[in-house]
């Protein structure tokens, strides 16, 4: 065994044999996967295997076509069977809203070139003439869908693995990883100690204990899960073709061919967790005992749709466990608190992601960043507030809902509240409606009265009405928004500027009182965020920056060293913050300071520590609604007492609350982006409007990345839209198709703009396709909608308002 590796992967299941696969053919051959006992062993070996190419999230469509595509690749590179069975899949639609889900998702196909259409109930019924189509209101059909053999398919990747040089050591447990002072590890096992430069988590049941190893909590929790094998059945063995798969998501089961019989399983409602407290050490190949019952209601519902399965007995039961994240994703991604160590864990369709987790692990550890954005999938979405408790709440209700519609906008109250502020219980009174940010509780919208909830679907929902109103309120006199969960930095010392500037693309205030939009430079050159900078004092900065992505961002701080004597605070625990906008913000602050807020003595872009209402606060005259605004922000300690005179003053003025869904259709009409929707590492600056906040005189953490594209052509053009829709709004996802067809680009943010009374989008359209001006077909519902490329956004396309 070795002794030295760049890599060490632990876990010898499907994706650790795909991360090591995926190493050696990037080129790092000096890789090895330690595996505790056989490959395959705890969650793999019993997995139903099935894969498909079409996911909500379209880089997961991406990753997961890669994956469908790469199987036969692996058979005829290593010879090792996979056991690949694609007959195809039927996604049955019994409701609306379903049908609106499988229309999407057939415009996103055939916007990526996948084959997922529909087909008529004759059709369907020659594809798979044992399914009962009555009361089917839709039928996709996935040509290339199917399942693969779990132990092929892992033995394929090592296999692969090993004919490249690199190295699978079985029954070789890991009993401790041990970071050196040099950023690299050693990985202790009974075999003897390896020293490796990276240390990869792919430990599937055991990636807790793994974790914990290294110090690291990881929000994870298995539950048990079944399906069950029938004896063979005489109408599929006749049939002389494989069957293709049924996915019958409104039935809450899914079912294939397995031999002459039939495959059914289900995510029952009544679920069952196992091993809260840490997954035996000696688990391996074991299965729990049989509860059919548990699964009973789902496989009614199974039987329902074909009646054969009632018919036939049961040769196998499988109740095996599945290791689960809060939001079902996977954890994945390197840790932002320690150097070279690498998690992908909780992978609920492994044997569909595979092998684009395993392409986009190697790129990341090799190249710094995978060719995609991961956010969705990035562990560092949850931070410590995602503790055991919401964990398994959370876990709970996506168990059970496995196959409920994830709606636009959706928010699940599971697990929830997990993190709140003081003002939260006076939001509550005055009827706020909530979303979880960063574990944040953070207003929504406000209704008229308190306990209200979301309703939800795909089109507008009963929040649809006060959401304008608020935006309405806010252009017409004025709005107090709560930005407390954005997240706030405090850089103080001699080199503060130094680090800062370093750090990001613009050039730093040296101006006590100035403020500056400042770009973060990703590792292949696109946008890995974006902040607002502003100099309190010499060597005191304040830094704001998108509250979902602080630790995120922390792997970006982190590479930038801190001069001597420089301190980085993260305070956004201990910060609380307002935005005031609108054409009256600036009689309502007037009322509550005696600071001099005229556009004289107090421009765009500029700061004051001022007091108002007798609260001591830093305004920033800054707004992400694109008017008339300042930022406020103040201690923690004293949010309740500045957030009741605020909106004391605002109602006095025809004003008052308004929640994020306002502000973000109030950015979308005047065409800001935003991070993790606009703003992403896969897009450059110029591809977004931001290649004039990069300067090229200074340096700058990924300048050299960024030197490489600055001069390349825009792939996409970052774009705003005005949609010709009544009953629903773009969300993010929808493709844009030209008149004739042509895929033109896609949707990334949308909602009505109220204040000019326009169904908004802000989206990205090839370059060499779609420009403004243009008339385009946006998929809203699954069907095109006329939409017209704006030449400027919807409002105040000058600035006069903002800068006023």
């Amino acid at each position: 065994m070795r002794t030295e590796a760049q890599v060490v992967v632990i876990g010898g299941g499907l994706i650790g044999c795909s991360i090591l696969y995926h190493l050696a053919k990037l080129g790092w051959k000096d890789c090895i996967l330690l595996e505790r006992d056989e490959l395959t062993s705890g969650s793999t070996w019993h997995a139903a295997a099935g894969i498909h190419g079409l996911h909500d999230n379209s880089n997961i469509t991406r990753i997961q076509h890669y994956t469908m595509n790469l199987y036969k690749e692996l058979e005829a590179e290593t010879g090792q069977g996979c056991g690949v069975f694609q007959p195809g899949s039927l996604y049955l639609a019994q409701t609306e809203a379903r049908e609106h889900q499988l229309r999407l998702q057939e415009a996103k196909a055939k916007y990526y070139g996948m084959n997922f259409h529909e087909v008529s109930r004759a059709e369907a019924e020659k594809l798979h003439p044992l399914v009962n189509y009555d009361g089917i209101r839709c039928i996709m059909y996935e040509p290339d869908g199917g399942n693969v053999d779990p132990s092929g398919v892992t033995q394929a990747y090592a296999a692969g693995a090993r004919a490249m040089g690199a190295q699978v050591e079985r029954f070789c447990p890991v009993t401790a990883t041990e970071q050196q002072p040099d950023g690299t590890w050693i990985v202790r096992t009974p075999k003897g100690d390896i020293k490796a430069e990276w240390v990869v988590n792919a430990a599937g049941l055991w990636g807790r204990e793994v974790g914990a190893m290294a110090g690291l909590k990881l929000p994870l929790i298995p539950t048990e899960h079944q399906y069950f094998v029938t004896e063979a059945i005489a109408e599929v063995k006749a049939h002389g073709m494989r069957l293709p798969s049924v996915a019958d998501r409104d039935g809450e089961y899914y079912l294939r061919q397995e031999g002459d019989g039939l495959l059914v399983g289900a995510y029952e409602k009544n679920m069952k967790f196992w091993a809260e407290d840490g997954t035996p050490q000696g688990f391996g190949h074991e299965l729990f005992a049989d509860d059919l019952e548990r699964i009973e209601d789902n496989i009614m519902r199974a039987i329902d749709r074909l009646s054969v399965v009632g018919d036939a007995g049961i040769k196998r039961v499988i109740n095996g466990p599945m290791i689960w994240s809060p939001d079902s994703n996977a954890l994945f991604g390197t840790v932002p608190e320690l150097s070279n160590y690498f998690c992908c864990n909780g992978i609920i369709p492994g044997f569909s992601q595979s092998g684009g987790l395993g392409l986009l692990a190697a790129q990341w550890i090799i190249e710094g960043e995978p060719q995609y954005d991961m956010f969705a999938w990035d562990l560092a979405r949850f931070g410590d507030w995602a503790d055991a408790k919401f964990t398994k709440a959370k876990v709970q209700d996506q168990y059970a809902n496995r196959f409920s519609i994830h709606f636009p906008n959706e928010e699940r109250s599971a697990g929830r509240p997990a993190r709140v502020r003081p003002a939260y219980e006076m939001q509550k009174d005055m009827g706020a409606v909530f979303g979880l940010n960063c574990g944040w509780e953070h207003p929504l919208w406000f209704a008229d009265k308190p306990g209200v909830t979301d309703t939800n679907g795909f089109t507008r929902q009963n929040w649809f009405e006060p959401v304008a109103n608020e935006t309405k309120m806010l252009r017409d006199h004025v709005g107090v928004i709560d930005i407390s969960n954005f997240a706030n930095y405090r850089i103080t010392g001699p080199g503060a500027h130094d680090w800062l500037d370093a750090l990001l693309a613009n050039t730093i205030p040296t101006e006590i009182g100035r403020s500056c939009l400042a770009p973060l430079i990703s590792v292949r050159g696109g946008i890995a965020g974006d902040f607002t900078v502003t100099m309190l004092g010499e060597g005191d900065y304040m830094m704001v920056g998108s509250g979902m992505a602080e630790r995120y961002h922390q792997r970006f701080f982190n590479a930038v060293p801190l001069p001597e004597g420089t301190v980085f605070n993260n305070v956004t625990d201990t910060t609380a913050g307002f935005n005031i906008a609108g054409p009256k913000s600036r009689d309502l602050l007037a009322r509550m300071t005696n600071v001099d807020l005229s556009h004289e003595a107090f421009r765009f872009m500029r700061s004051q520590q001022i007091t108002v209402a007798g609260v001591d606060c830093l305004a920033i005259r800054v707004s992400f609604t694109g008017d008339l605004g300042w930022e406020l922000h103040c201690a923690e300690a004293d949010q309740v007492k500045l957030y009741d005179a605020l909106i004391t003053e605002a109602r006095a003025m025809k004003g008052g609350p308004v929640g994020g869904r306002a502000l973000g259709a109030l950015r979308i009409e005047k065409g800001y982006g935003s991070w993790g929707r606009e703003y992403s590492p896969e897009y450059f600056p110029q591809e977004v409007g931001l290649e004039r906040l990069v300067k090229p005189a200074k340096n700058f953490l990924n300048k050299a990345a960024w030197e490489t594209i600055k001069d390349e052509a825009p792939r996409e053009h970052l774009v705003g839209f005005e949609i010709e829709v009544t009953n629903a709004d773009a969300s993010g996802g929808e493709p844009v198709f030209m008149p004739d067809g042509t895929p033109a680009g896609r949707i990334t943010s949308g909602a009505f703009g109220a204040s000019v009374g326009k169904s908004l989008a802000l989206g990205f359209v090839k370059a060499d396709t779609a420009k403004p001006g243009d008339t385009v077909d946006v998929f809203i519902l699954g069907a095109p909608h006329k939409a017209r490329i704006l030449e400027q956004p919807a409002f105040d396309p000058e600035g006069k308002r903002l800068r006023g």
